[in-house]
């Protein structure tokens, strides 16, 4: 699977939140309405966040209807978790990119059971 015109741009999104920050992983998401919401993982004494967590608080707090697609640009594969809260949000077909700081594309998951 390639990524498409629009997915390259949540995969340039991720990155530059990846390297803006020196973030350990840098997210972008892309709701059902076209609009993207990027951030970066967060880890503090107190408060712990992938960076695809940042990035769905964003949308879901700015009143993103559902998710489309989302782009995790650094070392880690999203976690297990990071798939169980992308399941929780309406949509469908979600696809997760997940690129090295590099933007080379390592894995196209499909989150399968997003509700529609």
């Amino acid at each position: 699977m390639r990524p498409g015109p629009e997915d390259v741009k949540i995969i340039n999104l991720a990155r530059s939140a990846l390297v803006r920050t020196s973030a350990r992983q840098g997210a972008c998401v892309r709701d059902t309405e076209g609009r993207s919401y990027a951030g970066a993982s967060v880890a503090l004494e107190h408060l712990n966040l992938s960076a695809i967590q940042v990035a769905v608080a964003m949308a879901v707090s700015s009143g993103a209807p559902g998710v489309e697609a989302v782009a995790l640009a650094g070392e880690d594969q999203p976690s297990e978790d990071d798939l169980a809260l992308l399941r929780e949000l309406p949509g469908t077909d979600v696809v997760v990119w997940n690129v090295d700081v590099r933007g080379v594309v390592r894995s196209a998951i499909e989150v399968s059971h997003a509700v529609p």
